[in-house]
């Protein structure tokens, strides 16, 4: 039996909920914006009135101002967002158990099993809109598959267009309907995989789908072949909840107020990404072996990892194997951005101590730092944090103020 999955959109999603909750008429050519006091600040999202009048997301103030002088520009308002976001996964489960969040505003649906309860595809997908347009006010576009790619492509090349957001692309259509499309519209198709694949002729999806896959293989390796089976509507992951069998790794990152330079100020914010992965490993009752660092900046980037002999939790033990990878590997350029992960997860209930620890030594880190997680849960993010992130280099308080690199 194939499979149905819908890719579910929401439209101009964070300005959508912008007129839900504070009440901007439809009728109001609204963007949010990173920073609407700056000219040069980036277009996060534009409603429907403002893209008809050229505006675009991802491009300046400046720029949409000269095409629609009367805009009406608002603050990201990220905890909403993700709220709302929630709240739209919580409504798609009363279709199927089966909803995977894909981005804070798209999520997969399988109703292979649960279908017949309501009707037909088209009749599930109509049902799907009408319950989110009710109790959200949010218009959502769905597109129709037998897997997870045919459904995003439905979604983003077809429902988008239509007048009803609705619409499906099955492997009987690819030839008619998604092989004639131009390369650029091919799913996870960037910009200079395109140029590269025009460079040798390739202009169409078509084109591309029709090449020999181990030809695709040895010119662009494993993100072509994805690509080639993007192109001839190959996927065979399935939709699924997030299982902690399923997590890889666990991580965090910020980018800094300015550039760091000393390797004191480096261990501050190495210390800070440190406790918030050990927080979210103890929560999910998860420890890792794998620790890796990358900085970014100005004069470049670099990314290592060091593996621990014992998996662990404990934030002082991940932090001592990340400074140690900065000790041995930072050349002292600028940094601007600096991301830390735990992997090679395992569940924390099977540690194991080395033969030389004190089991009550370790046993005690262990749960020091479950009572921190406690009193952060119940009073705030920064009810308790270390003296090192008082610091001019220090955080801790500015990221407990955002969510997603934005002010709550």
């Amino acid at each position: 039996m194939e499979k149905i999955i819908f890719l579910v959109d929401m439209q101009s999603f964070f300005v959508s909920v912008e007129q839900q909750l504070h009440g901007y008429s439809p009728s109001t050519p609204l963007v949010v914006s990173g920073d609407p006091s700056r000219p040069s600040g980036v277009i996060l999202a534009a409603c429907p009135l403002a893209k008809r009048a050229g505006v675009k997301n991802g491009e300046r103030l400046r720029e949409a101002r000269m095409k629609c002088p009367h805009l009406t520009v608002t603050p990201p308002h990220m905890e909403d967002y993700l709220n709302y976001s929630i709240q739209i996964t919580r409504f798609l489960e009363t279709f199927t158990e089966l909803v995977e969040p894909y981005s804070i505003d798209e999520q997969f649906m399988d109703v292979t099993g649960s279908m017949h309860l309501f009707g037909d595809v088209w009749e599930t997908a109509q049902k799907v809109q009408e319950l989110i347009d009710k109790e959200l006010g949010i218009r959502a576009r769905l597109g129709i598959g037998t897997n997870k790619v045919l459904a995003k492509m439905a979604c983003d090349l077809f429902a988008k267009k239509n007048a009803n957001g609705v619409d499906a692309l099955t492997l009987n259509q690819l030839s008619d309907k998604l092989w004639p499309l131009p390369i650029e519209d091919l799913f996870r198709c960037g910009r200079k995989m395109s140029i590269h694949l025009r460079a040798r002729g390739i202009q169409t999806i078509g084109d591309f789908a029709a090449m020999d896959a181990e030809a695709v293989r040895k010119e662009w390796g494993v993100h072509g072949q994805v690509l080639w089976m993007n192109a001839r509507g190959v996927d065979y992951s399935p939709v699924s909840t997030e299982t902690l069998e399923g997590r890889k790794a666990i991580g965090s990152g910020m980018t800094l107020p300015f550039d760091y330079i000393h390797k004191q100020d480096l261990h501050t914010v190495l210390l800070e990404l440190c406790e918030e992965i050990c927080r979210r490993a103890r929560k999910l009752h998860l420890a890792g072996k794998t620790i890796s660092v990358a900085f970014s900046g100005k004069n470049g980037s670099f990314h290592r990892s060091s593996t621990r002999d014992e998996a662990t939790s404990i934030t002082m033990e991940v932090f001592e194997t990340a400074a140690g990878i900065v000790q041995n590997q930072w050349k002292h350029h600028p940094v601007r951005r600096v991301h830390v992960s735990l992997s090679s997860l395992t569940p924390d209930d099977t540690l194991q101590l080395s033969l030389l620890e004190d089991v009550n030594e370790k046993s005690s880190r262990h749960q020091i730092g479950y009572t921190m997680d406690k009193l952060k849960e119940k009073y705030g993010a920064t009810a308790v944090i270390r003296a090192s992130s008082l610091l001019k280099s220090g955080q801790a308080e500015e990221r407990a103020s955002r969510i997603g690199g934005h002010y709550k």
